[in-house]
């Protein structure tokens, strides 16, 4: 093969002709490799681009039909049932977002129940706590009472951005699960030790320390759970149900603000800082005389608007 070059003066007309066509056939074969690799690195683009989608579509299928994970244990009515001696009713870890099964009270047994709906930095809660706590304890005692405690989160902008009211309700969550039977004394620990609204709350690790002073099993667990917030999306469908209704077994829709607090399916209008109101209203809710001292509750903590 020969190119045309400045010296090419010397060649006949006919071979400067040829030398023009090898030229122009070089020039062909390297403009076809170029279009080869061009498309070759085009359609590697695609190739590599659509496999991306498709795997992005993939993550997005499985997430949307991932189940939202596991309840705890002994909480498959939302709340979980206690009774004399602290202990708890059992019952099976329903998913997340499976419709919650009421516990049932024993009318004929005379069974006296009690339903708390608290959130733990709600700051009435503690009041009404701090008020009651002691005799809703004697009346676990006596063997004929149940008290269910269902954790609800409606406080978490009030924590500096820690979400403290979700940390803890799923921490109670964590105990339920784990170590039921020290549930209550975990829960009265945390309105024991309760954070005031617009502070961090308490951390995971105290958290993690005050399921210690509660003397729950499987420490490691527990903690574990606490720090992973295991059971988050129980406590934010969990608190979706008390909001949106219906309260099973009770004279009420939905919950509208913590707490809310009922006695025997009835809902109590008294204050949350007059013992003997609340004691008025537990013998009326047993059919027994009311207390006609009883006074009108102040609005409980609000569902914030949405």
């Amino acid at each position: 093969m020969s190119n045309v070059t400045p010296g090419d003066g010397r060649l006949s007309k006919n071979e400067k002709r040829e030398a023009a066509r090898d030229k122009a056939r070089v020039l062909r074969e390297d403009q076809k490799k170029k279009d080869r690799r061009t498309k070759f690195l085009l359609q590697g683009g695609i190739i590599f681009a659509s496999l991306a989608i498709v795997a992005v579509i993939a993550l997005v299928i499985v997430n949307s039909v991932r189940p939202v994970g596991p309840g705890p244990q002994n909480m498959a009515s939302d709340g979980i049932q206690i009774s004399q001696g602290s202990i708890a009713t059992e019952t099976p870890a329903l998913e997340s977002d499976e419709e919650p099964i009421p516990n049932t009270r024993d009318e004929a047994a005379g069974i006296l129940d009690i339903q708390m709906y608290v959130d733990y930095l709600c700051p009435i809660c503690g009041d009404f706590e701090k008020t009651n706590g002691e005799y809703i304890s004697s009346l676990m005692e006596n063997g004929k009472t149940t008290v269910e405690i269902h954790p609800i989160t409606i406080l978490d902008r009030l924590s500096q951005g820690t979400k403290y009211s979700t940390r803890a309700a799923n921490a109670t969550a964590c105990v339920a699960n784990y170590s039921p039977n020290q549930f209550y004394d975990f829960h009265n620990l945390l309105f024991a030790n309760q954070p005031a609204e617009n502070t961090t709350g308490l951390t995971d690790d105290q958290l993690i320390e005050f399921a210690g002073e509660a003397n729950v099993e499987s420490a490691s667990d527990v903690a574990a759970c606490i720090t992973d917030q295991e059971f988050k999306s129980w406590v934010n469908a969990s608190t979706a149900r008390a909001l949106n209704g219906p309260i099973p077994n009770s004279n009420i829709d939905n919950v509208q603000g913590t707490p809310t607090v009922l006695v025997n399916g009835l809902k109590y209008e008294g204050s949350v800082t007059d013992l003997a109101s609340f004691q008025a209203f537990v013998l009326q809710a047993t059919g027994a005389d009311f207390n006609e001292q009883s006074t009108p509750t102040p609005t409980p903590t609000p569902v914030p608007a949405p």
